[in-house]
């Protein structure tokens, strides 16, 4: 059976934004998909994030794909590059490797993100991992520069989508729906 597994980013939860619509689509078409709460939101550390995704999905095959919503991304790519097996798909949402400073402002927020922007990604391993990568941006996303695309596109050959106007692509933007990401998701069959 084909498995999603959607993994929302830093102070997210399971039943925000567009992750229930997304789930529910998912299921109609035969997928069976999990929507974790991932550990220690408010403070969110590479060290429990990973280990948490890999508990959780176990036996990755090319029956696995994956949705990562802002740091959910980076989950992603570092649970990736740690693995020994292939995967169907990826699809990024607002995923960053670099953040605006405006997205550093609030106390203590640097100091969380510095491990996630600062220890290296293996985009060479991740790669070898998948080839079906896709990454969407928002043209007015007030944490992630638009210019991370060509970093999406050129490390792993990602397919880019630029929305207009959804900033972070979230709940904060209240995006309930997100069909892009279903139509991916499908063309990944």
């Amino acid at each position: 059976m084909k498995r999603v597994f959607i993994i929302h980013g830093w102070e997210g939860h399971p039943d925000e934004a567009w992750f229930p619509w997304l789930k529910t689509q998912l299921e109609k078409r035969g997928f069976e998909v999990y929507v974790p709460s991932m550990p220690n939101t408010e403070e969110p550390k590479i060290e429990e994030w990973v280990p948490h995704l890999k508990e959780m999905v176990k036996d990755p095959d090319e029956n696995t794909f994956f949705v990562g919503h802002s740091i959910g991304c980076q989950t992603i790519l570092r649970y990736l590059q740690d693995i020994n097996s292939k995967v169907g798909g990826v699809v990024f949402v607002a995923g960053w490797v670099n953040l605006k400073p405006e997205a550093l402002e609030e106390e203590g927020a640097e100091e969380i993100a510095s491990p996630w922007l600062n220890n290296q990604i293996k985009w060479d391993d991740i790669r070898q991992k998948c080839s079906n990568f896709v990454a969407l941006f928002s043209d007015d996303d007030p944490f992630v520069f638009l210019s991370d695309a060509e970093i999406f596109k050129d490390k792993l050959g990602a397919k880019i989508i630029t929305l207009n106007n959804k900033g972070h692509i979230g709940g904060e933007a209240n995006i309930t729906e997100l069909p892009e990401v279903l139509e991916e998701l499908e063309d990944m069959q």
